[in-house]
């Protein structure tokens, strides 16, 4: 099994390149996206949140990132109806902390390995 990752963005067009992205760099760890509204504009949902949980978790639990302060509000919303020991949502940059956290997944880390992973991108310097 492989822990999950949802990107939660406002934007789908951005979240979709970011998951292309990582489906390159991880091509075995599930990765769902929750992005833009029900009529394509700009935004986040709860369902979508939900529904991108559903999809992303293989077993061993969900890492969710979101890319700005109010999707997290979306996040928390869904997380409701959730084990939230299982399913975590963690304040990591979104690209870089994705990337950690999706290619962390992919050697088949635990939850804890991969929620630290995302965290730790916060401290990378980019040069």
């Amino acid at each position: 099994m492989t822990v999950g990752i949802v990107l939660v963005s406002h934007s789908p067009a951005m979240a979709a390149g970011l998951a292309e992205l990582l489906s390159q760099l991880a091509p075995d760890a599930p990765v769902a996206v929750a992005a833009g509204t029900d009529d394509g504009r700009l935004g986040t949902s709860p369902d979508a949140v939900a529904h991108a949980l559903t999809v992303a978790d293989r077993g061993d639990g969900v890492v969710v990132l979101p890319d700005l302060g109010s999707a997290v509000l979306s996040v928390r919303v869904a997380l409701e109806d959730f084990d939230t020991e299982r399913f975590v949502l963690v304040d990591a940059p979104f690209v870089e902390g994705a990337v950690s956290a999706t290619v962390t997944a992919g050697t088949g880390a635990t939850l804890a390995e991969v929620v630290a992973a995302a965290v730790e991108a916060r401290t990378v310097a980019k040069f």
